[in-house]
């Protein structure tokens, strides 16, 4: 920090702890020079004027340095994204400016959707909407697997037509993620309907030698790909056939892959040159990346567990296809494990997305979700959930009642400024969320950031002293709008405070087995122990209603109830940290 003093008055913008960029400031001596500047010019300052005298004393401060402290920080919140291919991180430069072209493999649709796959869609929505708010104009494509030997296996069981049910599964699925706030693709492409453009690659690849017949199979060689497992490092000695799968003896290589199967008695099939059949499971998302992106685009995405085979055989087919091929960031991220074990339909713990938002509201799992990095395993716990839900509860009841005070005022009488603190803690949480999202989606460092400005917002509008400070409501308006904006950005933001506050309450009466009116008989009840003086029992009430998820609020208008996380659910979360 240097300290500065001025023999002229101080323009006005140099009000009391301001920011300003250090280059719109001249510091005159006594004799009306210029002072040298001794930050860069673009190097953002905080200037502490300590009186108002023609002789002040200025603190200047460059509060640039701080960003020093995590390798540049990214510079100027450039986008930094962790590649498989390469194992690092790496600054994200689309191909074409301005420009990004972005593949996610989507669901195979026999079933309904689980919490794995409600980790995948975030994750990959998080960057979608974090590209847009770059500026980029983002061509997204997220598929659906609707021809498959699960699909199959399910409609045959059902006595179903596979195409019916998978469509129809497709449609739950779009629900979950419209309950999730995933934002729809650009593109959202069906197998089923481009078997042209399957057929056409699959014989481009026999073409370019890749590939061989046998009796209306086609498998793809790995031995024709040399660089076969360069994303996931595994050596082809090592992609042996495993216990569970059945070996094919007719493959030249245990580890060659059906690019098209013949038709089987019960199943669907479709024409091609090699007779009737339907495509393996791995050409589809070549075919269809390249349909809808070209060979050369951006981002492939999805879950860890499709780094190999599925993602190594999309590499290898769509390189025989088309020498031009490639792909420049591959994402994938971690796995959903259920009390510390790998969720798993075996070990009977396994929850769909359907299962977990009957009893939690969605946008409590999507915080969940979001309050992991997306590359690390996370451990989905009930303790886990009912704090992603405590906590979205906090954030929407500050945003609501922060609303309800600035709809009680005129708005046309607010002032343009705000105090020093207010711009303060907006600029630093404005820089944490850009810099961490920046830095390879790490949201939760920007949940966190949220904390410093929802303070602000409930001393302002809870405390006296918050009550009485100079232009309140405009630092309130100011924080609104700027938590409502990250709100977005991160995919949380409801349609309305007061209905998402309503939907979490009513979540909550769910989990506690007890209806709205019984919770205010409760209130009643203990309002009249209190009133007889009855401590033990008006104490008993408000545990018992604790204990099933229930806070007792009392104010001198009186008592009302907010969701809240059960004692036992406390108890495990403080044994855990």
């Amino acid at each position: 920090m240097t300290l500065f003093k001025c023999y002229r008055p101080l323009t006005p913008l140099l009000h009391c702890q301001s920011l300003i960029p250090f280059h719109s400031l001249k510091l005159f001596t006594n004799s009306g020079t210029g002072r040298a500047l001794p930050f860069p010019t673009r190097t953002r300052v905080r200037v502490r004027c300590f009186n108002s005298s023609s002789q002040s004393a200025v603190r200047i401060e460059n509060i640039n340095k701080d960003k020093d402290k995590t390798g540049d920080q990214l510079k100027n919140h450039q986008l930094w994204l962790y590649n498989t291919m390469s194992k690092e991180k790496e600054l994200f430069k689309p191909k074409v400016l301005g420009k990004v072209g972005m593949y996610v493999c989507g669901v195979t649709a026999y079933d309904l959707s689980h919490i794995g796959h409600a980790r995948v869609y975030v994750c990959f929505d998080v960057l979608y909407r974090y590209l847009k708010h770059l500026g980029y104009e983002v061509n997204y494509v997220r598929n659906f697997t609707d021809v498959d030997d699960k699909i199959i296996a399910r409609a045959n069981e059902l006595g179903e037509d596979p195409i019916s049910l998978s469509r129809r599964y497709c449609e739950e699925f779009l629900l979950d993620m419209a309950y999730l706030h995933c934002l729809p693709p650009s593109v959202e492409p069906r197998v089923s309907d481009h078997m042209p453009q399957i057929i056409n690659m699959i014989q481009q690849i026999l073409d370019n030698g890749c590939a061989y017949r046998i009796n209306g199979d086609i498998y793809f060689s790995v031995d024709k790909f040399p660089e076969y497992g360069k994303l996931s490092g595994r050596k082809l000695e090592d992609n042996r056939a495993g216990e569970r799968v059945a070996v094919d003896t007719r493959k030249k290589n245990p580890a060659d892959f059906a690019l098209w199967k013949s038709a089987k008695d019960g199943e669907p099939f479709w024409e091609s040159p090699w007779g009737p059949g339907r495509p393996g499971w791995h050409i589809e998302c070549s075919a269809m990346s390249a349909t809808y992106l070209g060979y050369s685009f951006d981002i492939h995405g999805g879950g860890m567990d499709l780094i190999f085979p599925h993602h190594e055989n999309e590499i290898a087919q769509s390189c025989a296809a088309c020498n031009k091929s490639a792909i420049s960031y591959w994402m994938h991220n971690g796995f959903v494990n259920i009390d510390s074990e790998k969720m798993s339909k075996s070990l009977g713990n396994f929850f769909t997305i359907r299962q977990v938002i009957d009893i939690y509201h969605p946008l409590a799992l999507r915080l969940f979700l979001m309050g992991t990095h997306y590359r690390s395993p996370i451990n989905y716990t009930i303790a886990q959930l009912e704090s992603a839900s405590d906590r979205i509860f906090y954030i929407y009841q500050t945003l609501y009642d922060c609303e309800i005070v600035l709809t009680q005022h005129d708005g046309s009488s607010r002032k343009d400024s705000v105090p020093s603190g207010t711009a303060e803690c907006i600029e630093k949480f404005q820089n944490e969320l850009l810099i961490s999202i920046s830095d390879d989606l790490h949201t939760p460092v920007a949940l966190a950031a949220m904390s410093d400005p929802l303070k602000m917002m409930n001393d302002l509008l809870h405390t006296r002293k918050g009550k009485k400070q100079e232009l309140r409501l405009e630092s309130l308006a100011a924080l609104e709008k700027t938590l409502r904006s990250s709100l977005t950005v991160l995919g949380i933001m409801p349609s309305s405070y007061s209905e998402a506050l309503q939907q979490l309450r009513e979540k909550a009466l769910k989990r506690a087995k007890l209806t709205e009116d019984q919770v205010f008989h409760k209130i009643e009840e203990r309002a009249s122990a209190r009133k007889n003086k009855e401590y033990e029992r008006s104490d008993a009430i408000r545990k018992e209603l604790a204990a099933l998820g229930i806070a007792l609020m009392d104010s001198p208008e009186g008592t009302t109830w907010r969701p809240t996380i059960p004692f036992a659910f406390q108890e495990e979360q403080f044994a855990t940290t």
